[in-house]
């Protein structure tokens, strides 16, 4: 599962202490070197988004969702705005989850996974949030609970669903989450990859299709076998689904990948399955909930993604971030995990000119 846990953490070596010029905003200071060294922050389940010259996170934490705004990257964890309150009562009164934000037209969607009571998490559904003007950190409307049902014509109940990420596949819009076959009442039950149509930012239109389940032997975990945390990634007319597998309680949560090799996203057939794709290592560990951005400047792409904290078992997390590179046929290069404490180069554009 991936319920954030958002600790203080006073100790971490952040580089994000420095004045900020307006609400929500927060910028790193100065260095000589032009570096930071990770974790940036404390958390849980990162999603960033660079629109213009403004890099947004938006965070679950405090009872509420919260997005923030830096021109810099490794600025990007700032205090936030609070733009949603869950309501008292309801399917999304608790456990609210792993939103993210997306920009489609002149409105800013937030998707998210909520509850109306747990543990244990049985209760897990999706819902969307859009906003009344053109500001990511302005007021949003609460749209509702998404269907993550088997059809929307036959009007079934909606089955438990997480961390729904969307994008647009020639010229059609999808959402991709992680859910389960059927409801039940435990929180210990297999977790798969399910698309389906969307007619709107806020309608799921189609009847879901299940693409990927966790049944290769890197995939298999020792308490619960779980793929989560889909995200799109797309490069060059080639789109990808990065996710998440094994236990995220445990220190082998890891990536894998989906690649779209066949002509209709709807059918299983047309993913290709290989991983994984970024492993822990350099004495990071159970790395995963992977979100994708780009340099100030746009010339690289980087990874924005969560570690535990120990190899103890539990939901203790840190965010992080490094750059990527592309292999040649066209698919992501993660590397391994950069080392704590290591000095690395800051996205390139984010220093001034010497």
């Amino acid at each position: 599962m991936t319920g954030t846990d958002w600790l203080r953490i006073a100790a971490l070596p952040l580089l994000l202490a420095a004045c900020g010029d307006g609400p929500g905003t927060i910028e790193p200071p100065p260095t000589a070197a032009c570096t930071f060294a990770n974790p940036v922050v404390a958390g849980a389940d990162p999603w960033v988004v660079r629109d213009g010259g403004s890099y947004h996170m938006v965070q679950s934490r405090d009872g509420g969702i919260w997005v923030t705004k830096s021109t810099t990257l490794t600025g990007v964890a700032g205090n936030g705005v609070r733009v949603w309150t869950p309501p008292a009562t309801g399917w999304n009164a608790t456990n609210v989850w792993a939103p993210e934000l997306h920009r489609i037209g002149d409105r800013w969607y937030i998707y998210y996974a909520a509850g109306s009571a747990g543990p244990p998490y049985v209760h897990q559904r999706s819902g969307v949030l859009e906003s009344v003007g053109t500001d990511p950190q302005g007021t949003y409307v609460d749209r509702g609970m998404l269907y993550t049902g088997d059809d929307p014509a036959q009007a079934g109940e909606s089955k438990w669903a997480i961390d729904v990420s969307v994008a647009t596949i020639n010229g059609q819009m999808y959402a991709a989450w992680s859910g389960w076959e059927q409801n039940a009442a435990t929180d210990r039950t297999p977790q798969h990859l399910y698309i389906a149509r969307m007619s709107n930012p806020y309608t799921i239109s189609g009847a879901r299709v299940r693409i990927s389940s966790p049944v290769e032997p890197w995939e298999r975990g020792t308490e619960l076998d779980l793929q989560e945390g889909p995200e799109f990634l797309q490069r060059n007319g080639q789109t990808f689904i990065i996710y998440s597998t094994r236990e995220s309680w445990l220190p082998d949560y890891r990536l894998g990948q989906l690649r779209l090799t066949g002509a209709d996203p709807l059918s299983p057939a047309s993913w290709t399955k290989s991983g994984p794709v970024f492993v822990s290592g350099e004495g990071v560990v159970g790395v995963g909930h992977a979100g994708f951005t780009t340099s100030p400047d746009g010339k690289e792409d980087w990874i924005v993604y969560h570690a535990k904290t120990s190899t103890s078992p539990g939901w203790d997390r840190v965010i992080r971030m490094q750059m990527f590179t592309w292999n040649a046929d066209g698919s992501p290069s993660f590397g391994l995990p950069v080392a704590s404490g290591r000095q690395i180069a800051r996205p390139s554009g984010e220093c001034p000119a010497s």
